[in-house]
C-alpha cells in the first residue's frame, strides 16, 4: 500500500517569527543585543555626547517600529564615528581635525609601502640655520623662493608665478649640496622626506614603482612637503644608453618622470630638491623636470675666510692665526676640505699633549688632574697645509661646462 504525504506550506506569519527569532538569540549571542532576566531585549546604549541613548523594545522582543530601528541605527552609527575625550565630542569645536598619518590606499601591500617610507620623514630638526651656511647665496635665495616664501606669501605665487616644482644642487663633492638640504628641513615649516636609492628600489618585482608612486602620494597627503633625493644619478641616470640596463630600473625612471610631471595638475605644495656630484650622467627628461639646476661651487676666497674664522676662532692671549695665508693657501679646497684642515691644525696641541702623557709612568692619569690643551702655533697650520690636500678641484671644469650649458642663475 502507497501512502502519499501532503506538503502543507507554513504560514507566511510563521516564517516570519522563526526568523526574527533567530536574529533575536543570533543578537544575543554575540552581544549586539542582550536578553535580561525577563525575556525583554534592550538595545546596547550607544555613546553620543557624552551621554548614552537606549532604545527599548517595551518588552516584546519582535516588535520594532520602522522608525524607531531607523533612529537607532542613525545615531549607532554617529557614536561609531565620533573620538570621544573626557566624555564629550568634539564634533562642535572650532579646532580643524589632525591629519591622519597615511592616506586611503587601495591596498594593503601599498599601505604597507607608505609605512616603510613614512620612516624616511624627518621627524626631528637637524639643526641647520641658514646662517650657518658661509657663501651660496645664490643657491639659497632660489631655495627660500621655492620652499619659504610660497608659504609665507601664497597670495603671491599663483598662476604664471607658481612656485618652483623641482631644483637641482650639483657641484663638486663637499661643497654645501647636504647642508642646503638640511637647512631647508630646519628653517621651512614642510614635511621632509629623505630619500635615497635604497628607500625606493626593492628586489620584488614591481615594488619600486609602487615605491616612487605611494611617495608621491604621501607628500601630496603632507603637504606642503619636501622630497630631498639625494645622490639622484644613482636612481635615474640617462635610459637607453647602457645595453644592460635592467627592465626594472627602466620602469623605476619613467614611474618617477610620470609622477614628477604630475606634480604640476595639482594645488598641493610638493617640492623636490636633488643632489648629486655628476649631473652630466642625468637623464634630459629629469633635467626638464628639475626647472632650476644650480652650481655649488668651491667656496670663494671671502667664504674660505668665515670657515676659518668660525672653525678656528682667535682666542685672547694667544698667537695670531693667519688667516689671510690659510685663505691663499686653500685655494681649491672645498668645504670638507677646509673642515679637515682646521681639524688638522687643532690636531697638533693634542698630538704634542699626548706624547708627554705617554711619557708619564702611571697607568691612568686622573681625570682632575688632565692639562689643557695648548695653544695652536704658526707652525701647526703649516704641517696641516702640508698634509691636507684638496679633493675635488681636478674636475672643477666639467661643472663650469654644465652650468654653462644647462645651469640657472639670479641676476642681481
Amino acid at each position: 500500500m502507497t501512502r502519499t504525504f501532503a506538503c502543507l506550506p507554513l504560514p507566511s506569519h510563521s516564517i516570519d517569527n522563526e526568523i526574527k527569532d533567530f536574529k533575536f538569540y543570533y543578537d544575543a549571542k554575540f552581544g549586539r543585543k542582550k536578553a535580561d532576566k525577563n525575556g525583554e531585549t534592550a538595545d546596547e546604549a550607544v555613546v553620543s555626547n557624552g551621554g548614552s541613548l537606549g532604545v527599548v523594545s517595551n518588552g516584546n522582543p519582535h516588535a520594532k517600529k520602522a522608525s524607531e530601528m531607523a533612529f537607532y541605527e542613525q545615531h549607532r552609527t554617529e557614536g561609531q564615528n565620533q573620538i570621544h575625550s573626557n566624555g564629550f565630542s568634539p564634533v562642535n569645536m572650532d579646532e580643524r581635525p589632525q591629519r591622519s598619518l597615511l592616506p586611503p590606499f587601495e591596498s594593503a601591500e601599498m599601505r604597507t609601502l607608505a609605512e616603510s617610507l613614512s620612516r624616511d620623514i624627518i621627524r626631528g630638526s637637524p639643526d641647520v640655520k641658514w646662517e650657518s651656511i658661509k657663501g651660496l647665496e645664490n643657491a639659497k635665495r632660489l631655495l627660500k623662493e621655492a620652499v619659504v616664501m610660497p608659504i609665507k606669501y601664497p597670495r603671491y605665487f599663483t598662476g604664471l608665478l607658481s612656485p618652483w616644482k623641482g631644483i637641482l644642487l650639483f657641484g663638486p663633492p663637499g661643497t654645501g649640496k647636504t647642508m642646503l638640504a638640511k637647512a631647508v628641513a630646519t628653517e621651512c615649516n614642510t614635511t621632509f622626506f629623505n630619500i635615497s636609492a635604497s628607500s625606493v628600489v626593492s628586489k620584488w618585482r614591481g615594488d619600486s614603482e609602487k615605491l616612487v608612486k605611494v611617495l608621491f602620494e604621501l607628500a601630496r597627503h603632507h603637504a606642503p612637503s619636501t622630497i630631498f633625493l639625494d645622490e639622484i644619478d644613482a636612481i635615474i641616470s640617462q635610459r637607453g644608453e647602457a645595453r644592460s640596463e635592467h627592465e626594472a630600473s627602466r620602469r623605476l625612471k619613467t614611474e618617477l618622470l610620470v609622477q614628477m610631471d604630475g606634480l604640476t595638475r595639482t594645488d598641493e605644495l610638493v617640492f623636490v630638491l636633488a643632489a648629486t656630484n655628476l649631473p652630466w650622467e642625468l637623464d634630459a627628461a629629469m633635467l626638464r623636470r628639475l626647472e632650476k639646476r644650480i652650481l655649488v661651487p668651491l667656496p670663494e676666497p671671502v667664504a674660505r675666510r668665515s670657515m676659518f674664522e668660525e672653525l678656528l676662532p682667535q682666542k685672547p692671549d694667544e698667537e695670531q692665526i693667519p688667516y689671510d695665508l690659510l685663505v691663499d693657501q686653500t685655494e681649491g679646497f672645498s668645504g670638507s676640505d677646509i673642515r679637515l684642515l682646521c681639524k688638522e691644525t687643532a690636531m697638533q696641541p693634542l698630538r704634542r699633549l699626548m706624547s708627554q702623557l705617554e711619557q708619564r709612568q702611571e697607568e691612568v692619569v686622573p681625570e682632575d688632574e688632565l692639562p689643557k690643551v695648548g695653544p695652536i702655533r704658526s707652525e701647526d697650520i703649516e704641517t696641516a697645509l702640508r698634509n691636507t690636500r684638496p679633493s675635488a678641484h681636478l674636475h672643477a671644469h666639467k661643472y663650469d661646462k654644465f652650468n654653462a650649458d644647462y645651469g640657472s642663475q639670479i641676476l642681481q
